[in-house]
């Protein structure tokens, strides 16, 4: 943390990574400013300094401790994500037998059979695969 009780590094998190930001609380405008040092990818591991930016240990390390705390966020979002699935297919299915009309299901029966018949080959190769491997 700054003096001000910030921390020493701002992330701006972006589609696939983050713009890394040094926190400058001490100037002598005594404004907060942000530095950009670095841009990172958490899909490849890819850090670029910023222009002529050379990072210091301690850049390298708080972002290396922030790729990896982001892509354990992630992580858990997407395992998220797939249960919240689970409960729209099965509250799908108490729609389409409880209140769909029949125009409602002529609309997204084909969309959804073929969802459905997609996700269950790559389920059922997987689980092979798994099988096969043990």
């Amino acid at each position: 943390m700054t003096a001000g009780g910030l921390p020493p590094y701002y992330f701006r998190v972006k589609e696939n990574g983050a713009i890394v930001f040094r926190v400058d609380a001490e100037n002598r405008q005594q404004r907060l400013e942000l530095d950009q040092i670095a841009t990172v990818n958490v899909n490849n591991g890819q850090v670029k300094p910023q222009g002529t930016t050379e990072l210091t240990e301690a850049d390298r390390q708080a972002i290396e401790n922030w790729m990896a705390a982001r892509q354990a966020t992630l992580a858990a979002r997407e395992l998220d994500e797939i249960d919240r699935a689970i409960d729209t297919l099965n509250l799908t299915a108490h729609w389409a037998q409880s209140r769909a009309t029949d125009a409602q299901l002529e609309a997204v029966t084909d969309r959804l059979l073929m969802a459905m018949h997609d996700l269950r080959t790559v389920l059922v190769r997987k689980r092979a695969d798994r099988v096969l491997d043990d």
